[in-house]
């Protein structure tokens, strides 16, 4: 019986040496010191044993057991210093950097610049109006009388996702909804994102944001026009900046005009921004509404006038800080933003 313990420990103690997790040596406790484990059966079998044997083996049998108790007390210590070690090399943590540095965010330009705009014209009396982006032709054409083989209506142009429905191309459509509902005076602005099938390049985008402003009432002239245009431009930009009214033409207003600006950074005196023109892009386009469309809205354009205006609000960002590429507003490159 003896060799028997002596061939059983050391099969345990090689065992154990092997044992490369906690779950062997779990293991490897139950298979030999269990209830059921090889120490635990040979001592109840020593009441096989002769009684002059007995004793010698009973203690040689404890004397086993705790040898093996503490083969895999040290196993189980030198596993869990080696989890440690792999723990620290795989967690390393970088003592020098600062974890609790928090930075503060900001709007967007883009949004910051319609928070101006809005303001600006509720300081003036108008009133916010929004409407969705996906709208009927009805809404973003027609009443706006705008021709059926007019260019902004091709597939090329504008994203139908339907025949009657589109991604609104302007935010003129809010114009139309606020119209029908017959509430005049009309003195309202809204501001939002549009969409038009262009090429992306320095000052084009197929999704970019429109301001449209809209004023319905009794006597309103184009000189209330050009006098609220200018007005909103020098409260906007500054007293110094000058704006420039060419005649143009847009199915929804008569007359019509586009209105340029002179160049933030010159001033007017001309520099390459500018291609020392001394003027920044086309600011926004304007008019006089169109009498067919006061009518295709129900209301009498022999009492009524009015005018609007709209405009690009990424432009009006990029006039405002002398941005040369509309992309800028769009890159979310941190270095940028930071610097508004």
């Amino acid at each position: 019986m003896q060799e028997k313990v002596n061939t059983l420990v050391k099969n345990a103690t090689e065992k154990i040496e092997k044992a490369n997790n906690l779950n062997e040596l779990n293991d490897l406790r139950v298979k030999y010191l269990g209830k059921k484990g090889e120490i635990t059966s040979l001592l109840k079998s020593l009441s096989s044993v002769s009684k002059e044997e007995r004793p010698k083996m009973g203690k040689l049998l404890n004397e086993k057991r705790n040898e093996i108790e503490k083969l895999l007390k040290q196993k189980t210590q030198v596993i869990n210093e080696q989890k440690v070690e792999q723990k620290i090399k795989e967690e390393t943590i970088d003592v020098t950097a600062n974890r609790n540095k928090y930075t503060q965010g900001h709007l967007n330009l883009i949004n910051e610049t319609m928070r101006q705009l809005e303001e600006l014209f509720l300081n003036m009396g108008f009133d916010i109006v929004s409407g969705p982006e996906i709208d009927t032709v009805e809404n973003c054409f027609d009443d706006l009388n705008s021709p059926k083989n007019h260019p902004s209506r091709d597939l090329t142009d504008t994203f139908y996702l339907d025949k009657n429905v589109v991604l609104r191309p302007h935010t003129s459509s809010v114009q139309i909804r606020v119209m029908k509902e017959g509430n005049l005076p009309i003195r309202m602005v809204s501001a939002g994102r549009t969409f038009r099938n262009d090429e992306v390049d320095d000052t084009h985008s197929p999704m970019f944001h429109q301001m449209e402003c809209l004023v319905v009432d009794e006597n309103v002239s184009l000189a209330n026009l050009k006098d609220t245009i200018n007005i909103f431009i020098k409260n906007m930009f500054g007293e110094e900046i000058k704006t420039r009214f060419r005649p143009h033409y847009f199915p929804f207003t008569e007359p019509s005009l586009e209105v340029d600006v002179t160049c933030p950074i010159c001033k007017g005196k001309g520099c390459s921004a500018c291609n020392n023109t001394g003027w920044s892009m086309e600011l926004l386009g304007a008019g006089m509404v169109h009498p067919n469309v006061l009518e295709n809205c129900g209301i009498d354009s022999e009492k009524y006038t009015g005018f609007a205006f709209g405009m690009g609000v990424d432009r009006i960002a990029m006039v405002k800080y002398g941005l040369d590429d509309i992309r800028l507003l769009y890159d979310n490159d941190k270095r940028f933003l930071e610097q508004f």
